[in-house]
């Protein structure tokens, strides 16, 4: 697949249908892929890389990209097109300006969840169909590669492209997936229970800003956390109430037009289950509201900017499920 992504991404710009193109590339170390644009064909023979660890969203960055000259050809997974899909709902990116070809994924593997079956000394890493080829400082060690990847792939909830200009590959569906699985765990648990969770988890939080910065809907000009006038901007939180706060507020601001990509988790180097906020948020909308996946079409209005005489009343969220 990466060869038929770099022949068709060349032929694209020597006929000049685009004149740039964003995909991936290695970082300091080979596992270490990052996102990268590309400007001419060598770039492209030389660096471009699409494989099992290519697992960053590139949706965020045609944010700025389709305000550019020309136009960008972006490769984007599934899990991708719906994050583009709600970024063109809310006007944020230049439709016309972006040349999208979808490519499948198949879940990607992810260096921190092999860190934690105990891998240490990471050099390098390969995926081999269903297994996973380690290069450590100690010697070769292998996974499988379903035990490889990160929650979000585990439980994907759709392999199904919903915007692109062309398709490389079969078209996936979507899945029947299993993502609420936690959520409702959390759910079951008492309010001492769930609130001992959280401070667990947060309290890890060194408030880098990564998760905000890689979301797609976390777009504003400039974020509530770095207004001057705030007391908090641009610090680490000093007590829990803050480490609290930050992670709660940005969670409400995203509600209703989180699609599930996962990013937040994946870049935090906390390893702090974010997308686990966002889920409750999304599961209490389905349930309150209706079915609803944010960016799957680019015509359905998210529950939240909309009032119907059907809407929940206060006294239904109160009551509703007790404890949760």
């Amino acid at each position: 697949m990466q060869r038929e992504m770099i022949e068709r991404a060349k032929a694209l710009l020597a006929d000049g249908t685009v004149n740039r193109v964003i995909g991936w590339k290695a970082g300091e170390f080979d596992y270490d892929i990052t996102p990268a644009v590309f400007t001419t064909a060598e770039e492209l023979d030389a660096g471009f890389l699409y494989n099992d660890l290519c697992a960053a969203n590139l949706s965020k960055y045609l944010i700025k990209e389709s305000r550019k000259e020309g136009k960008i050809l972006a490769f984007l997974k599934p899990c991708d097109t719906y994050s583009f899909s709600q970024l063109l709902k809310e006007h944020r990116i230049w439709r016309d300006h972006v040349y999208v070809i979808g490519v499948p994924c198949e879940g990607k593997v992810d260096v921190d969840t092999v860190k934690s079956k105990g891998i240490t000394g990471i050099c390098s890493m390969r995926c081999d169909g269903e297994t996973v080829r380690v290069e450590t400082l100690y010697g070769e060690e292998s996974i499988k590669k379903d035990e490889a990847m990160a929650d979000r792939c585990l439980n994907c909830k759709s392999k199904k492209h919903v915007v692109y200009d062309e398709l490389m590959g079969e078209e996936g569906d979507v899945l029947d997936s299993h993502r609420f699985d936690m959520v409702e765990k959390l759910e079951n648990m008492t309010p001492d229970e769930r609130f001992a969770f959280w401070r667990g988890e947060l309290s890890r939080c060194i408030r880098c800003n990564a998760c905000r910065n890689v979301c797609p809907a976390c777009t504003c000009e400039k974020c509530v956390f770095d207004n001057d006038a705030s007391g908090i901007a641009q610090k680490a939180a000093v007590d829990s109430f803050e480490e609290n706060m930050f992670h709660i507020i940005r969670a409400f601001h995203v509600a209703g037009r989180c699609t599930d990509c996962g990013e937040c988790s994946r870049v935090c180097p906390q390893n702090i289950p974010l997308h686990l906020l966002n889920r409750k948020f999304i599961k209490d909308i389905d349930e309150l509201y209706g079915e609803y996946q944010a960016g799957a079409d680019p015509d359905t209005k998210p529950p939240l900017n909309t009032f119907t005489q059907e809407d929940a009343e206060p006294s239904v969220i109160y009551e509703r499920g007790g404890n949760k």
